[in-house]
Formats: structure tokens, C-alpha cells, sequence
């Protein structure tokens, strides 16, 4: 029973690793692009979202995967690029975090949606949006973004992919809002506009660039304190992108 028990945990505890960015990651974004976002379209996006956050919000899309009624969403959080372009012929069936963000934005500026649709659209959008500048979801398609890739971290067992989603930030042992407030400050005109001067098809280019860094793993795939001190540096700017380029993307539906 004991070993059943600690199986059960293990499993859980994977699957769970298995979300992007974990939840620390998601409300920082949310929060710094809260920050950068003009009043005006943060109060029509907060009633949009209300009562959630834009933080919060950010969240909801892997909550959700527990009902099945989401199912046909599953595939949303991530998609396959060799070479940093978009391939429709080896996406899932299902859709893919580029496609949807496409097309969920178009149906959010087209406007006329029932209040509980926007939400929920709206709510996806954030989502996927901070998700696709997680490298590891613009998979190669040889590993399921990483999560093949069995690893220890600090002595415990994980996966690359959950290394990348909350390990090395949670690591850090600070809350959202310290972190958020640590990157804003790095943010200025010329950065934003170099951000938003990019096109979707830019980002996946951006994160197959980060896979040489992402992959550089010891023989013995065990890693701690090194490898998270050389890969802050890059995480963070994927953090920062994506906040600038969330708060870019509300402006175009809600300015």
C-alpha cells in the first residue's frame, strides 16, 4: 500500500510539472504586462476577466485540463518547429498555440461574443500567449517539449520541461510580484519596441535559438545550482517578452 502510495504521489507530482511556466511564471507575466498596458484597456480587460486578474487569469487554461469537457484544448499549450518556422503538416490535429492564438485573437477584436465566451477566449489567449515564450513549448517533436527527458534537479527526480516551467523560477524562492517588479525594471522604450516590432513567426525562431542553451545537460542529466545560474539570464527575457508582447496583444483587442 505504502508503495502504491508513493507511485500515486510520484505520478502526480510529474504530471503536475507538466504545466507551463507553473503558476508562478503565469502571474508574473500577467503582472508585468498589467503594469505596461495603458488604464484605459486594463479596465476593459479587467472586466472582461473580473473577478480574476490578469495574473490569475493566466492560470485557468491548465486548471481546466481536469475537465474533460477542455479536452479538445490539450493540444493548445505547444506546438512542433524544426527550424523556427510554422509546418501545419506536423501540428496536432487538434490545433496548436499558434493557430489558436491567431485565431482567437481575430475572434476577440471581431467583437459581438456572449460575456462568458470573451472571458473564457480571453482567458486562453494570455495563457497560450505566455506559454509559446516558454522555449520548450515550440517543440522539436523528438521529446514532447522535454518531458522525455528524464533528469535529477537538485537530487530529486523531474524532467527538463518542468525544469523549465517552475523549476529554476521557483528556485528563486520569490514571490511574483518581487520578481515582476526585479524585471520591469530592465524594460524600456527601445526594448518594448524591439519586442513588438516581431512577428509570431520571430518567436519560434527565438525559441529554437534558446535550445542549444536549454539542451546543454551533463552526461549524468544531473543538474542543480550551475545550471539554473546559466539559464536565468535567458528564462527571464522569455518572461519579459512575454509580458511585453501580452500587453502589445490586449492593446490590439481592447485600445
Amino acid at each position: 500500500m505504502k508503495k502504491l502510495l508513493t507511485t500515486t504521489v510520484f505520478v502526480l507530482f510529474i504530471a503536475m510539472q507538466g504545466f507551463a511556466w507553473g503558476q508562478l511564471g503565469h502571474y508574473l507575466i500577467g503582472y508585468m504586462a498589467e503594469k505596461q498596458i495603458k488604464k484605459s484597456v486594463r479596465k476593459k480587460v479587467e472586466r472582461v476577466l473580473y473577478p480574476m486578474s490578469i495574473g490569475r487569469s493566466g492560470t485557468w487554461m491548465d486548471e481546466i485540463k481536469s475537465d474533460h469537457a477542455f479536452d479538445y484544448a490539450y493540444s493548445w499549450h505547444y506546438m512542433t518547429s524544426i527550424a523556427g518556422d510554422y509546418d501545419e503538416s506536423i501540428q496536432e490535429k487538434g490545433g496548436n498555440v499558434y493557430a489558436e492564438i491567431n485565431r482567437i485573437k481575430g475572434e476577440l477584436k471581431q467583437g459581438n461574443l456572449a460575456p462568458e465566451k470573451e472571458a473564457e477566449l480571453l482567458k486562453m489567449l494570455i495563457h497560450m500567449v505566455e506559454d509559446i515564450h516558454q522555449p520548450l513549448h515550440v517543440g522539436t517533436g523528438e521529446d514532447k517539449g522535454g518531458n522525455d527527458v528524464r533528469l535529477e534537479y537538485f537530487g530529486k527526480p523531474t524532467n527538463l520541461h518542468a525544469v523549465w516551467d517552475s523549476g529554476i523560477l521557483d528556485s528563486k524562492s520569490m514571490s511574483y510580484t518581487e520578481i515582476g517588479d526585479e524585471l520591469s525594471r530592465r524594460l524600456n522604450k527601445e526594448l518594448k519596441k524591439g519586442y513588438r516590432a516581431a512577428t509570431m513567426q520571430d518567436w519560434l525562431a527565438e525559441a529554437v535559438s534558446a535550445r542549444t542553451a536549454v539542451y546543454n545537460l551533463p552526461e549524468n542529466n544531473k543538474i542543480s545550482y550551475a545550471y539554473g545560474y546559466e539559464n536565468s539570464p535567458l528564462l527571464e527575457e522569455r518572461l519579459i517578452a512575454a509580458s511585453v508582447r501580452l500587453a502589445q496583444i490586449l492593446e490590439e483587442i481592447y485600445g
